[in-house]
């Protein structure tokens, strides 16, 4: 069932963003809004307000607090437009509210339907905008369009069968008249795409299969059949560079997610990222990061696209469009994202699986590093070195910012497995050392990992991915990061914290206890003059802005 519960109407009615694809396209340029799930198309999460800076983020206090009805995890990240705050509630309850108050306009409740299967919760990331209408993606697989002003539904389009295992959990990315969403559901044997649907009709415009078909480059990486159910999921928002007009994805693992075996070969283009052309959704190029996966690492994190002087081979410093990549697997990636040119890659946690890059880029595996019958510890564990919680880049720093989870393992064990539609697909498992990542209990020979692992974010230096500092926590994160101009880092943990960091050295200059695991990426907006940083928390909003 779906209905649209309207609230202060004669307020809602009058609701009007008009958010043209140029206001996207230079979002930067507006810093009192947040435009986009990344806060622009690069992807950094880097804002340019300065009213909160180093010397008075210690005067922040808070202001509203949004209480979900849902008690999933609160994984979304808000936009803000002239003054409006829209988020989602999981699974799919588009709420608009008041920036300054938190009192609620109106409220889009979805029901999905039963068939809906997500692998990792009922949850949802965010939304995007264009014109005066808001996009969500679903958990049943549907795209849909809403009236921004009050909240009705205008169109919904089914992308794919709930009941085969797809879903949708990210929020989608809007380029120009196109708004465009992968599919999740890797671990039930689907195959699976990208795809871009017209903003007015939801008719689709174009797909792209993360897994090549028969006659299509990239099949024989796929051994047999098993390209139909081999996964490759799309669950984070893309990025876009006009310049290029390409836009970038990165896409989950192969399935079954441990047993190789049946999927021999690289796997193309699983635990990759994908160069598409927004107008038609063709290949340009790709970079697969971790060739033929037994370890579930996906390679699904945002793209962050940043424009910097890069040594070349010849020593010298020149220009570079680079995209930066700090990968599940453990290891930080600097591409030039014009070309797909490998650069640079560098472990940011410890990592047992490869041991070095061949003169393509193509990572070189230690024998004996794979999944067996029997279980084979590996670093980084099933979590890996990050996963898809939102890294940050400042261009005023040059520092690329990651939530870690340091000196994290995992003892991997493949099985047999046989696929059937709708049914978990994973050809076996892990067990991993970090309490709240353990699915069982570890070996005794790995219980020095419990005590020394731990969370932190870590800042790289984005030109050779050597780490600056490190801000350590007692407990793993799952937590996104925010920059601004003023050399501040927010972010959280599960831990219960909001918190706030010298950007430039790691340094703790501020936390509020929030009551819950911080799961989502912070965001910054200002409302007539006065900035605000937002951040969802267990299963409420917070918003705080300096003392008056």
């Amino acid at each position: 069932m779906i209905r649209s519960t309207l609230l202060l109407i004669s307020i809602a009615g009058s609701l009007s963003a008009q958010v043209s694809f140029d206001r996207l396209l230079n979002a930067p340029k507006e810093p009192q809004n947040w435009l986009t799930y990344s806060g622009s198309n690069m992807s950094q999460r880097y804002s340019p307000l300065t009213q909160i800076t180093p010397e008075n983020v210690k005067n922040l206090d808070l202001q509203w607090v949004y209480q979900a009805r849902s008690l999933e995890k609160f994984e979304a990240t808000a936009l803000v437009v002239d003054g409006i705050m829209y988020t989602v509630q999981a699974p799919n309850d588009v709420i608009a509210l008041d920036a300054v108050t938190g009192r609620v306009f109106w409220t889009y409740q979805f029901t999905p339907s039963p068939a809906a299967r997500p692998c990792c919760g009922r949850v949802n990331r965010g939304l995007a905008i264009l014109g005066d209408t808001l996009f969500m993606g679903t958990i049943d697989a549907h795209l849909i369009a809403i009236d921004a002003k009050n909240g009705k539904p205008l169109w919904d389009t089914t992308v794919a069968k709930a009941d085969a295992g797809y879903a949708i959990t990210h929020a989608p990315l809007v380029v120009k008249d196109k708004v465009i969403v992968g599919t999740a559901g890797g671990e039930y044997g689907i195959r699976g795409f990208i795809a871009a649907y017209d903003v007015r009709s939801g008719k689709e415009a174009w797909r792209f299969y993360t897994i090549p078909g028969p006659g299509e480059p990239g099949h024989e990486t796929w051994a047999g059949d098993s390209w139909r159910t081999g996964g490759a999921s799309v669950w984070m928002t893309g990025s876009y560079d006009p310049q290029s007009n390409l836009t970038y994805w990165g896409v989950g693992n192969p399935g079954p997610d441990y047993n190789g075996d049946l999927r021999k070969g690289d796997n193309l283009y699983s635990d990759s990222v994908v160069a598409l052309d927004a107008d038609t959704g063709k290949l340009k190029w790709y970079y697969q990061f971790s060739p033929h996966d037994e370890f579930d690492y996906d390679s699904v994190q945002v793209p962050v696209l940043a424009d910097m002087q890069w040594r070349e081979k010849d020593g010298q410093m020149r220009p570079r469009k680079l995209m930066l990549w700090a990968n599940r697997n453990g290891l930080f990636y600097a591409l030039d994202r014009t070309t797909g040119e490998f650069l640079m890659g560098k472990p940011f946690v410890e990592v047992t699986w490869m041991n070095g890059f061949d003169e393509k880029g193509r990572p070189m595996r230690v024998p004996g590093k794979v999944a067996t019958p029997e279980g084979t510890l590996i670093f980084p564990g099933n979590h890996g070195g990050t996963n898809w919680n939102n890294p940050a880049f400042s261009p005023r720093t040059g520092l690329f910012y990651v939530g870690a989870w340091a000196g994290y393992s995992s003892v991997f064990k493949k099985e047999d497995d046989e696929y059937t539609e709708g049914r978990r697909y994973v050809g076996g498992g892990q067990r991993s050392a970090i309490p709240g990542g353990a699915t069982t209990p570890v070996p005794p020979t790995n219980l020095r990992n419990e005590t020394e692992g731990y969370g932190a974010i870590r800042a790289l230096d984005a030109a050779t991915g050597e780490r600056k500092w490190e801000f350590k926590m007692n407990d793993v994160t799952d937590a996104g990061i925010l920059t601004t101009a003023s050399d501040l880092l927010f972010s959280g943990g599960r831990e219960g914290y909001f918190f706030a960091l010298d950007a430039r050295n790691g340094a703790l200059l501020w936390k509020a206890l929030v009551g819950g695991t911080v799961a989502s990426g912070p965001m910054t907006y200002s409302v007539g003059g006065r900035q605000y940083v937002a951040v969802a928390a267990g299963n409420s909003l917070f918003t705080f802005a300096l003392r008056q």
